[in-house]
């Protein structure tokens, strides 16, 4: 489906979203809730010079494509074509673009399972995403990770402006925050995504990947 290759473009529609009185992802008793309590940026690092970056770069990505998939699955049916006519986080509003440039404005839950099918295409294909090895990255690569990295930060964008609520609910902001946490880290380690396009979210990124105090322990307790 040559179309799932379309750009994916942070432009608001002349109207803006109708902003939430209060981020509640934002609330101390939220952020403090994590699933671990390590140096993210020890998690991210490139482990040694004889590991290939881009096959970390491969690794990472998938992990992180499969775990977001997860977690937008566990409130993808509040996520609905009546609850979240458009694709939103903030005051931005997400449109699809297609390899023609055609604009359209899609449903959350329409974009979302845009982006997990053509990056489900990509993360399967063996000429993109080698497993074998001796087999070489396409030249293309890097660019294809950071339009997926990006697609993927408009997932838990979304997740958190339009579906804390329900994450709370189902006891799993611990798990988002520490994924969005693990993520942004490891965007910024390797520049994937532009600066621009995570602002929205600059105020729970800098609470998030704050390293916390050795003496603090808000992990999650597993049940």
């Amino acid at each position: 489906m040559d179309w799932l290759m379309g750009k994916s473009k942070t432009k608001p529609n002349g109207k803006k979203v109708p902003a939430e009185e209060k981020k509640h992802y934002m609330e101390p008793e939220y952020t403090k809730v994590r699933v671990m309590d390590f140096d993210l940026k020890d998690l991210v690092a490139l482990p040694t010079k004889e590991i290939d970056l881009n096959e970390w770069l491969a690794s990472n990505t998938t992990t992180f494509f499969n775990l977001i998939n997860l977690q937008y699955s566990t409130i993808s049916e509040f996520c609905t074509g009546d609850t979240c006519q458009a694709m939103t986080a903030c005051n931005t509003i997400y449109y699809w673009y297609d390899e023609r440039g055609k604009k359209t404005k899609c449903t959350a839950p329409q974009y979302v399972d845009l982006v997990m099918t053509f990056v489900q295409k990509l993360v399967t294909d063996e000429d993109i995403f080698p497993t074998k090895y001796g087999k070489d990255f396409p030249n293309s690569f890097e660019s294809l990770v950071k339009k997926v990295c990006r697609y993927l930060f408009h997932v838990l964008a979304h997740i958190y402006w339009a579906h804390f609520k329900e994450t709370v609910a189902l006891e799993l902001q611990g798990h988002l925050n520490t994924l969005y946490a693990h993520f942004i880290v490891f965007v910024r380690e390797f520049n994937l995504v532009e600066p621009k396009e995570t602002c929205i979210m600059d105020d729970l990124s800098e609470v998030l990947c704050a390293p916390l105090p050795p003496h603090t322990h808000n992990h999650v307790t597993e049940r």
